[in-house]
């Protein structure tokens, strides 16, 4: 009998898996490939499932002889180990960066003689329904535990800001495909500057903890990923730890704090505004203070480091950050306002000496040159664009209303904007 392999990432088995696994049995004996979590997690939304029990879920159907674990999008490596006669799939991997992939496995089935066999793709009433399943992703204990989980699974996370419901929804589903694969944002960073000068208020902490509060809300409402809130200075520990309880509840993963006290100034303005350092035990009894307010361990707290924006040297930050950990810290953030990031390499590769599993979160704004996969070498794990989506719609928004104005009219304005259409398409259909 012909040996035939189908992979699949599904975490629910529709009429639709049915379908292809009842033809590609009438092929010969079916051995179907799961993907671990960490690859669905690299392509596609977080698991809903865990490996373990959609092995199971599989073992279970009659058209199945055996289930393997395929460790990589491409099959290459899983095809030269089984050898199969005939690869089934759907035809909708044709076109997009899965046409790379196709192509992969049909010069790999040339070595032994093997062929592809596709089937049409088509999309079920039940696949619909069963997709809503997504929704799962916005409930608070499910949402809050995914940064941990995402860490777990992939090497460096891809952060954008979002400052409102519209901007969460384009980080929540603005994806790109590329040669090696599909690329989209892994999480939220809801920032205190971007939420101020959304405002239009200045970015000293004057925007208060309700009104913080209110953007979660109206971007959690729309979205499903999961959110890192800029926390800026975590305020008086007594404060803080309530704070720390209501962001828990509403199923925010993370919150990044600094380690500055006073007026709250922004850290590009380095040493050239008066800004001062907490001490390492103030700031650490902040730490534990929060850690201890936790009702359950996925939430995390991440110590932001301004050493070296205060040019307090490499020394002074890896101390602190040590010291951070040490309280309670589940990552530390080591901020850098120079032009390259080799200041933040030269930490990176000091503190992994002694600490080779705490994230490392960074947020490259002014080296920016770097790419995600240069800064994850470094042992980076997390990487934050933190205000981009804010500042490239001032000068569209600017751009629209100078139009307006010289031309007494919208027309020549239409060339800045996105369509009605597409922005209906964008907002949910709820």
């Amino acid at each position: 009998m012909k040996q035939v392999y189908i992979c699949f990432s599904t975490d629910i088995i529709h009429n639709g898996h049915l379908s292809i696994l009842k033809k590609a049995a009438e092929l010969g004996e079916v051995t179907v490939g799961i993907l671990t979590d960490e690859v669905v997690a690299s392509y596609k939304h977080y698991p809903l499932i865990p490996l373990d029990e959609r092995i199971a879920m599989f073992e279970s159907l009659k058209y199945v002889s055996r289930v393997v674990v395929q460790e990589a999008l491409d099959y290459t490596d899983i095809l030269n180990e089984l050898k199969p006669d005939i690869v089934v799939h759907g035809d909708d991997w044709l076109v997009g960066y899965q046409a790379n992939i196709r192509a992969r496995v049909i010069e790999t089935l040339k070595g032994w003689g093997g062929e592809l066999v596709e089937f049409p793709y088509t999309h079920t009433p039940t696949e619909e329904t069963l997709s809503n399943l997504d929704a799962l992703l916005s409930l608070p204990e499910t949402r809050r535990s995914r940064l941990r989980k995402l860490l777990a699974y992939k090497p460096c996370l891809s952060v954008c800001e979002a400052h409102n419901g519209i901007t969460g929804l384009i980080v929540e589903k603005t994806a790109v495909d590329t040669p090696d694969g599909r690329r989209q944002f892994d999480a939220m960073w809801v920032s205190s500057l971007c939420d101020s000068t959304a405002k239009g208020k200045p970015d000293i902490e004057l925007v208060d903890m309700t009104s913080r509060l209110k953007t979660l809300e109206e971007i959690m409402e729309v979205t499903t990923k999961p959110i890192i809130l800029d926390g800026d200075t975590g305020g008086q520990v007594e404060h803080f730890v309530y704070n720390v309880q209501t962001l828990e509840r509403m199923g925010i993963s993370a919150i990044i704090i600094e380690d500055k006290k006073g007026l709250k100034k922004n850290s590009l303005f380095g040493t050239g505004v008066g800004q001062q350092q907490d001490s390492i035990e103030g700031f650490c009894q902040k730490i534990s203070a929060g850690k201890n307010a936790q009702k359950t361990r996925d939430f995390m707290i991440i110590a932001r480091c301004e050493s070296l924006i205060l040019e307090q040297g490499l020394e002074d930050a890896l101390t602190r950050c040590h010291a951070y950990v040490a309280a309670g810290a589940d990552g530390v953030m080591i901020h850098s306002k120079a032009k390259t990031p080799d200041e933040v390499y030269a930490f990176c590769a000091a503190f992994r000496e002694k600490d080779a599993k705490t994230p490392i979160i960074v947020v490259p704004t002014t080296y920016n040159g770097e790419t995600e996969e240069q800064l994850a070498a470094h042992g980076i794990n997390v990487v934050i664009h933190a205000n981009h989506l804010i500042r490239s719609a001032f000068p569209a928004m600017q751009a629209t209303a100078r139009s307006i104005l010289e031309n007494g009219r919208s027309r020549e304005a239409d060339r800045l904007c996105m369509s009605i259409k597409e922005i209906l398409t964008l907002l949910p259909n709820r």
